[in-house]
């Protein structure tokens, strides 16, 4: 069964983090008021509840912090997929994201591995910030 995998929804908020993702960047938001970086894209920082805030590109590096192998695939379109790595990544810039790890090596994820960004096509010039482990 090999169906298209959803693409991202887009909305004003992640609009420029999506843009980002499509010219191989990963983007995170920075707060000019008090100069915390954070992800999940937002209008507000998590810390001061400023609205000034500002994109700014990753390193794109970062290590495992946690993670999960799913053996079950959640919709159809994810069959041909199992098993497969979720996992929490700890961004070198401080904010943590969840992404899959993709790769050959993938299943041998572990805690503190390091991982970089990569980006994977989801149709339409779409594209998702995942990460594989560095060697």
């Amino acid at each position: 069964m090999n169906q298209e995998l959803p693409a991202p929804i887009v909305n004003p908020d992640s609009q420029a983090y999506w843009d980002g993702a499509r010219n191989g960047r990963l983007m995170i938001r920075k707060c000019k008021a008090c100069g915390v970086l954070h992800f999940l894209p937002r209008y507000l920082c998590p810390s001061c509840w400023s609205t000034d805030l500002e994109w700014i590109q990753s390193s794109g590096r970062g290590t495992v912090h946690s993670f999960t192998i799913i053996r079950r695939a959640p919709l159809p379109a994810f069959t041909d997929r199992v098993p497969y790595v979720v996992a929490l990544i700890e961004l070198e810039e401080g904010p943590r994201m969840m992404a899959n790890i993709l790769g050959e090596d993938a299943l041998a994820t572990g805690i503190g591995d390091a991982v970089e960004v990569c980006f994977e096509e989801r149709g339409d010039g779409a594209k998702i910030p995942q990460f594989s482990r560095r060697k």
